[in-house]
């Protein structure tokens, strides 16, 4: 059963106010479930926040009840999270960053995703997520792409265990792509992309990613993401920590010429 802390105040908010213009108009349920071709049960959840309130709801019961815009202004603050609360903090910082250092043993990192490698990665979010969540969210990642070509250009440098390219994420097609557009990104002066070979390296590379970051105040931060949570560290022995692990992979990952060539012969081979 859903909780009022699952679920955001705005559908709580705003599924009342429908519920309260509904009353206060003598418009009962079930007209305002006919209206907008939903289940009694439906618009029941709606009203009391525990499902988002649509914007076909508030379209008919903006309709029955007169309410002269005051409920369809509610339509921008009902839109879904483009982005997990937990991670948000980092990419406000992320977005302002003059340098960003990025370990990556498992997937290819957001900042170099295709839309359609980005797209698997979404479809395949288990719980599931709706549709409209899923292109919220791809919207939002290509959005943060931006930070590779923005002026002034910030130094980024990606460390990829190999591994990840051999994850056939959304088919051969879609991978096949995505390796293509590493050599295409690789390409720019600010950006860095080395590959780390299976066999090489320290242990303790294979226990997750990690990035550091560096703000334009100097200031310098650590963020490691698990299955079901996200830590940014600001404390100076835990970057610390996470920078002599960056040190070490980085020596044991090949050039950047190698790794264009070890990434140009996976795509060959699909």
């Amino acid at each position: 059963m859903s909780t009022n802390a699952e679920n955001p105040a705005t559908w709580r908010y705003c599924g009342n106010q429908v519920k309260l213009w509904r009353e206060r108009s003598g418009v009962s349920r079930e007209q305002l479930a006919a209206e907008a071709n939903y289940d009694l049960e439906t618009v029941k959840s709606m009203e009391q926040g525990r499902r988002r309130p649509s914007v076909r709801l508030l379209q008919a019961a903006e309709t029955l009840c007169d309410a002269r815009g005051l409920l369809l202004a509610a339509v921008d603050y009902l839109q879904p999270e483009r982005i997990p609360r937990r991670t948000r903090e980092y990419f406000a910082l992320e977005h302002d960053a003059i340098s960003v250092h990025t370990y990556e043993p498992l997937l290819i990192p957001g900042l170099l995703q295709t839309p359609e490698y980005a797209r698997a990665l979404m479809d395949s979010h288990c719980p599931p997520v709706s549709d409209e969540l899923v292109d919220e969210r791809v919207a939002a990642r290509l959005k943060r792409q931006e930070k590779l070509t923005r002026t002034p250009p910030a130094l980024l440098g990606f460390i990829l265990y190999a591994p990840a390219l051999q994850t056939l994420v959304g088919g051969p097609t879609t991978m096949k792509k995505q390796l293509h557009h590493l050599l295409e990104v690789g390409e720019l002066r600010n950006v860095s992309i080395q590959v780390l070979p299976a066999g090489r390296g320290a242990y303790f590379a294979l226990t997750g990613a990690f990035n550091l970051l560096e703000t334009p105040d100097h200031r310098r931060y650590g963020y490691a993401e698990g299955q079901e949570s996200g830590n940014l560290y600001s404390d100076a022995e835990k970057v610390s920590n996470l920078s002599q692990r960056h040190g070490v992979i980085r020596m044991q990952a090949l050039s950047t010429e190698e790794s264009a060539r070890f990434i140009s012969a996976m795509a060959d081979e699909l």
